[in-house]
């Protein structure tokens, strides 16, 4: 199938190469002409493992292929996939104004039946408000080209982007009529065929569907999250209490770690969306603005505790090991690390860190591996949970520091294990 994906970052990058790898012609179309360029010279605007080989075997096999000429690729495509970016403005709505720009050129340039397919996240009636976008472009054109709408959301997760295209537990497509539904049906059936779920329905269903989504998994994160202080306060192993909950299979184990909080691009933004498009319909949302007050204060918790056992930070080395809000991404925004990177700046600490992605946060000293982080530290702490970090030699990391704190946001350790070298072990929820 002749495919286009506008927007060349990570849902379109890794849309676009994975449809490719199925064996369709895609076209991805981006108005950024410098990323385009480096795109076209095998060179990635973003770190996602397998991502870079996806893209060069799918370019020399002449599938996948990057433009800025949307008005050509749109001539060439029958499926359109809108993925460019929806970011959140002042009052937290999604700025839909590249989705509606994207719509508008599909009025502009379509030469025959066409299928325009939402794939960022956009507020609940984008969709059809884009429909009728590509009508009045039809009509100012005076032709009356058919078209389907649909939505069609994304569910990926940063780091296991390309297994979560092609191997996703389900595919959720909001659709209008049965042209498209059986066209997206044939684009998928690859993938349908080894037994994953495709579910078809209305498209305001499934608009309300991805933040439906992200905002329950933000909920369990914030649950659990709470747990972990009363834990604190009367005694308990969170650990122990989330795999208990968690091997109930209404609950599951997953989203019950206990941390500082979410980061990313997605599950803050969609619950502040969500929350706000339930108050323009006079819907108050208390519960998902008690998860999101939840999760901003636990981002603060790691240097209460810290300040708890080092009351002045001033000139006291602090080693930060993890940057980016998970592993397995390069991706910094809303990560706890920088929240708690502020704090430390107002206490005056000297901030060593090390990333195994990220080199380039300012005012920080940036090492090269972890244990040059460590070297001389008054304290450890621990924000991302990068495999490297879990295979750390404790007792060459005993060697190196000043100190002997470590603060684990992540609780990536045993603390048996830990305390046994020597190490005033703290992490979140545990005693």
């Amino acid at each position: 199938m002749n495919i286009v994906v506008f927007g060349a970052g990570y849902v379109g990058l890794s849309t676009a190469s994975c449809f490719a790898e199925m064996g369709n012609k895609v076209s991805c179309v981006d108005i950024d002409n410098n990323k385009i360029k480096k795109l076209k010279k095998g060179q990635m605007p973003l770190y996602e493992p397998g991502l870079e080989a996806f893209i060069k075997r799918n370019v020399k096999a002449q599938r996948l292929s990057f433009t800025t000429d949307s008005k050509k690729a749109i001539e060439e495509s029958e499926l359109i996939f809108c993925a460019v970016g929806t970011p959140p403005q002042k009052d937290y709505q999604p700025d839909t104004e590249q989705v509606e720009q994207v719509a508008k050129d599909v009025g502009r340039y379509m030469n025959g039946y066409k299928i325009f397919i939402i794939k960022s996240t956009v507020p609940v009636g984008t969709t059809q408000e884009c429909k009728i976008i590509i009508q009045k472009e039809l009509s100012k054109r005076k032709v009356g080209h058919e078209f389907d709408i649909a939505f069609n959301p994304e569910f990926l997760r940063q780091g296991e982007a390309l297994n979560d295209t092609l191997n996703p537990n389900r595919i959720i497509i909001g659709v209008e009529g049965e042209r498209s539904k059986k066209l997206l049906s044939k684009l998928y059936y690859p993938i349908v065929r080894t037994g994953k779920p495709l579910m078809f329905t209305d498209v305001r269903s499934a608009e309300i569907t991805k933040y439906a989504a992200n905002a329950f998994l933000s909920t369990k994160i914030s649950f659990i999250n709470e747990l972990a202080h009363l834990c604190e306060k009367i005694g308990g192993n969170i650990q122990d209490v989330a795999k208990g909950i968690g091997l109930d299979p209404r609950i599951g184990c997953q989203f019950l770690k206990a941390g500082i909080g979410y980061g990313g691009s997605c599950l803050k933004k969609d619950i502040q969306a969500l929350i706000h498009h339930a108050k323009k319909h006079k819907h108050e949302f208390k519960l998902l603005q008690a998860v999101e007050d939840i999760n901003e204060r636990q981002k603060t918790v790691l240097v209460d505790k810290l300040l708890s056992y080092i009351p002045t930070l001033e000139n006291r080395k602090i080693a930060l090991w993890g940057l980016t809000f998970k592993p397995k991404t390069d991706d910094m925004r809303d990560a706890p690390s920088l929240q708690i990177i502020e704090q430390l700046k107002m206490h005056k600490a000297d901030i060593h860190v090390y990333d195994p992605i990220r080199k380039d946060v300012p005012d920080v000293v940036h090492s090269v591996d972890s244990l040059g982080a460590a070297k001389d530290a008054d304290a450890l702490m621990i924000l991302t949970e990068w495999d490297e970090f879990k295979s750390v030699d404790l007792k060459k990391l005993k060697a190196a520091m000043k100190g002997n704190l470590i603060l684990d946001g992540r609780n990536i350790y045993d603390k048996k294990a830990v305390r046994k070298e020597g190490f005033n072990y703290i992490g979140i929820g545990i005693k």
